[in-house]
């Protein structure tokens, strides 16, 4: 299984009155485990928004486990839990540098062109990153 890994130094801005990181900030932190491990594969969702497609969120599924403070550092785990003609299905871990699990989190996202938002799939815009994600997908033991 391919995972990619995004470090995130975790910023005073990001944590509330209790000096915890702020929830929906791992929602950003997601996002930015995704786009690490499409850039890691050689894809590019600038290029992808700039031949009119975008890639919203359907679903997404977080699971807090371990509160991360300012001044530490956040490994954003991310893979390919599933890929279908219309929808896949990322997986994260947000990690604490001693390996702790901080965040389990799942998203799913569609592929849409961006003036009508009607579905299409990766596989008719993109054959290369089509293949590439059903290669990478996990595969349940």
């Amino acid at each position: 299984m391919f995972v990619s890994n995004k470090e995130i130094e975790i910023r005073y801005a990001e944590t509330d009155q209790m000096g915890v990181v702020y929830h929906s900030n791992y929602i950003i932190w997601l996002e930015l485990g995704r786009t690490q491990l499409i850039h890691d594969l050689g894809f590019s969702v600038t290029q992808l928004e700039a031949d009119g497609y975008v890639s919203p969120v359907m679903d997404i599924s977080i699971q807090y486990k371990a509160a991360m403070r300012y001044g530490q550092v956040a490994t954003v785990r991310t893979w390919i839990e599933s890929h279908g003609k219309l929808r896949t299905v990322y997986g994260y871990e947000v990690l604490h540098e001693d390996g702790t699990v901080a965040v389990t989190a799942k998203s799913e996202h569609i592929l849409v062109k961006k003036e009508s938002f009607r579905p299409v799939s990766l596989g008719k815009v993109d054959p290369k990153w089509d293949r590439k994600y059903k290669e990478i997908e996990r595969k349940e033991a």
